[in-house]
């Protein structure tokens, strides 16, 4: 994999940003383009984030409780908020689309759900999960949404974030084409080794992203995540960890940094069983999740437990 890189305040990581909204794919209007500058109502945030994970989107029939083709719906509400809430960068936490069986499917699947995706923030960033690379290889996956990097940082607004890829095998293999099992989740050493480097020549506070969590060990846990907390306790700076992948609300307080886990957009039939939310980054440190449908929202306040 080639060397992860730092995107900093006006440069997100995309590739074909100018020929991509030259073609006109992506329709920036003033509903659908996240601005900047928060609203005047909201000056004591530094940062504003959209959230969504595990939307599983693809065009077959529910199995269980995951409701696949309703994930456009739940979309659209979702975007519908952010449009009214505007924040600056737009975070997808994995798992954007379900299994194919074949790479062709599996890719319209995800140029479905991207479309829509896509239209709602120009500046926004895909976390890798296994079901983002059951059938492709991570370069295909990263090609449609025009990401350069699986794993990398970027600053907004005087906060440094740090989207993680743990979707390795435990010998250092990146997944795609079936070629792993979902509960063989690792950050390499390679990237381990950026991770520290990052955090040592960053500045600011830090938010991390990630697909599969960081504090728990079983099935939903990534195996070397006890090695990739301390690095994070090291740097002294790390407010909280996003994740997804187990598809429910959790919450712990490891090490003095906050882990929480947003509820899945694909679980439940119909809106009222969405799940989305908006994270505000307060000049005081004070971290403010403000869920949607199922996600609950939480407030951490720097220094202090955490509390809803």
């Amino acid at each position: 994999m080639p060397a992860a890189l730092t995107s900093r305040e006006n440069d997100p990581i995309r590739l074909g940003r100018r020929a991509f909204l030259q073609g006109g794919t992506l329709v920036l209007t003033a509903g659908s383009l996240c601005a900047a500058k928060l609203p005047a109502a909201d000056e004591g945030a530094r940062v504003r984030v959209g959230l969504v994970t595990d939307m599983h989107y693809a065009d077959k029939a529910p199995a269980g409780t995951r409701h696949y083709r309703e994930t456009l719906a739940k979309l659209e509400e979702a975007a519908q908020q952010f449009g009214q809430d505007k924040p600056t960068c737009l975070v997808e936490l994995g798992d954007l689309i379900d299994a194919a069986d074949s790479v062709e499917v599996e890719q319209s699947y995800l140029r479905t759900i991207n479309r829509k995706f896509s239209a709602i923030c120009q500046d926004r960033h895909y976390v890798l999960g296994n079901h983002c690379v059951d059938m492709l290889k991570k370069e295909e996956f990263l090609g449609v949404v025009e990401q350069s990097r699986s794993y990398y940082s970027f600053d907004r607004g005087g906060v440094h974030f740090v989207v993680l890829d743990s979707c390795f095998r435990s010998d250092g293999q990146p997944y795609g084409r079936k070629n792993f099992q979902w509960t063989d989740a690792n950050i390499p050493a390679s990237e381990l080794e950026w991770l520290e480097g990052d955090l040592r020549a960053s500045g600011g506070p830090v938010i991390v992203f990630v697909h599969q969590r960081l504090d728990v060990s079983g099935d939903h846990g990534v195996r070397n995540g006890g090695a990739v907390r301390g690095v994070l306790e090291e740097s002294g700076r790390v407010l909280g960890v996003f994740q997804g992948h187990s598809h429910q609300n959790d919450l712990q307080e490891l090490g003095g940094i906050h882990y929480c886990t947003l509820a899945a957009m694909v679980e439940g039939s119909g809106v009222t069983n969405n799940s989305y939310s908006l994270l505000d980054i307060e000049t005081s440190g004070t971290l403010r999740l403000t869920g949607f449908r199922r996600q609950k929202s939480q407030v951490w306040k720097r220094g202090a437990g955490s509390g809803g």
